[in-house]
């Protein structure tokens, strides 16, 4: 029930006022039954402007670290991201990935909407990074179709590190749903669910206008992390 206070009474409208959204291809959001919603993901404010924009609810499956914040605005976090139905995932450890498609596929399995950010983090830079295969192999094992979606914008007005976001325009495109049924039956085929996911990256790409980076963001994300102590270490 909160959930759709959120959207229609609170933060929905606030939103639209603020950023005036550009909405395109609204129409490929199928109206009821499953389906995956698969982004890119380039600001914190992306988790707020696709659900406001979306009519009907989307579960995604958030990182644990938004439900266990510090501070007073770790615990409003964690509150809205609870209240509006989010899914904590803990992204550490061997069985993370099994974690998040389980839960996904219990979402699914209810005939709801599934949002996820395929590259599995924020880009730090804007560009589009390569997908984790998990959103293949829920799309196979559920059997549902993959709406791409690109957030245009949001980086500029609310890059990693930055607390509040500018108020500026964006642009929140749906792509047509991505049916792989072809593939039915091969969802422990290590080719079969990297195609897939290329595929989602290339729709994404398509709608977004990015620049692509073939590898995982998280790995450069830890090198450049890595780079910089070293250059501190040298200071």
């Amino acid at each position: 029930m909160f959930y759709y206070v959120l959207k229609y009474v609170l933060i929905g409208p606030l939103l639209r006022v603020l950023f005036r959204p550009r909405i395109e291809g609204l129409e490929h959001i199928p109206e009821q039954g499953a389906a995956i919603v698969a982004g890119n993901h380039l600001s914190f404010s992306d988790h707020f402007l696709m659900p406001a924009i979306i009519k009907r609810r989307i579960t995604f499956l958030a990182k644990a670290e938004y439900f266990t914040g510090p501070g007073i605005r770790g615990r409003l976090t964690a509150a809205f991201f609870h209240s509006a139905g989010q899914i904590p995932v803990d992204r550490s450890g061997k069985e993370a990935g099994q974690t998040a498609i389980r839960e996904g596929l219990g979402v699914l399995s209810k005939g709801e909407l599934l949002g996820i950010y395929p590259e599995g983090t924020r880009s730090h830079d804007g560009r589009l990074y390569k997908g984790k295969v998990g959103v293949a192999v829920m799309a196979l094992t559920a059997g549902v179709p993959v709406i791409p979606c690109a957030m245009v914008g949001t980086f500029e007005i609310q890059p990693p590190g930055q607390t509040l976001p500018k108020i500026k325009r964006v642009t929140v495109r749906f792509g047509e749903p991505l049916d792989f049924s072809r593939y039915t039956g091969l969802e422990n085929q290590k080719a079969a669910i990297r195609a897939i996911t290329d595929e989602i990256m290339y729709a994404i790409l398509e709608l977004s206008g990015q620049e692509y980076v073939d590898r995982y963001a998280a790995e450069v994300k830890a090198e450049l992390e890595q780079s910089k102590k070293a250059a501190r270490r040298r200071e």
